[in-house]
């Protein structure tokens, strides 16, 4: 049986342990929660969990204009799901299977994103030409500039670009490499959540790739992850970009599990 709410503590209340129960499977919905509850502004949002036994099996959280997030919905839940959303899901995400089940239902989507989780094993550090660092105020401009030119290269906007570079950069989330004095690549690092950070948007501008920024900066990041906020650490890359796949495990990043992001629209 589905429950919904708008209401993010009574959400947070029930929802909460379960998703804790797997953190690294469940690090977006855990990180979609942290950051509502410590403001995060967010239209009409809509939380739900899925009871069998008595028990939580499942939650789902939708947050307009993002995916609906499937991460943590059992196969079983998904057809009372989207009978009970009126098959309301016009962008969704979550695991593959979960996905497939969806759009068995919903019928085949305008858009799929292939995707897969990575989790850090032992961090191998590039030998690339420059130095990582946070990010500061002064990089703001640039940094919103990015985050635009990611979502459009991507197809995947971040909504108020402008407003969510300057939260993440007050909350020390943001990371730049940079190589003779000047940026030349992005990385965003979550708060840790269950003891878990994960990696993203990682960024390079087309005239500066194929130079190992993008790595250097992953890296950079995935040991501020370790080393000061002692998390594990994972990332989600696009499996139709094989050269982002290959750099991720060269650093030390294994598979997890596969998932896709759909669009009807």
């Amino acid at each position: 049986m589905w429950t919904f709410t708008s209401d993010v503590e009574a959400y947070a209340a029930v929802a909460e342990p379960f998703l804790l129960g797997d953190p690294v499977r469940n690090t977006v919905p855990l990180t979609v929660l942290a950051g509502l509850r410590a403001g995060m502004p967010a239209k009409d949002p809509l939380f739900g969990w899925w009871s069998a036994g008595g028990e939580v099996r499942g939650a789902v959280f939708r947050t307009p204009p993002h995916p609906v997030g499937l991460f943590s919905v059992p196969v079983e839940a998904v057809a009372p799901l989207v009978d009970a959303l009126g098959g309301d899901l016009p962008v969704l995400v979550g695991p593959l299977d979960v996905v497939d089940a969806a759009v068995r239902l919903l019928g085949e989507p305008a858009r799929v994103v292939s995707e897969r989780l990575y989790r850090l094993g032992t961090l191998t550090v590039p030998d690339v030409p420059g130095q990582g660092r946070p990010c500061v105020p002064g990089d703001f401009p640039l940094l919103v500039s990015w985050y635009h030119a990611f979502g459009e290269e991507t197809g995947m906007p971040e909504g108020d670009v402008v407003e969510r570079v300057a939260r993440r950069l007050a909350g020390r989330e943001l990371f730049v490499w940079e190589d003779e004095g000047a940026p030349v690549s992005l990385a965003g690092l979550s708060p840790s959540c269950g003891g878990v950070c994960r990696i993203g948007p990682v960024y390079t501008p087309p005239s500066r790739r194929r130079r190992g920024y993008g790595a250097a900066v992953t890296a950079y990041a995935s040991r501020t992850g370790t080393d000061e906020r002692q998390a594990q650490v994972v990332l989600f890359t696009d499996l139709d970009n094989p050269t982002s796949n290959a750099i991720y495990q060269a650093i030390g990043y294994e598979p997890v599990g596969d998932y896709a992001h759909v669009a009807y629209a």
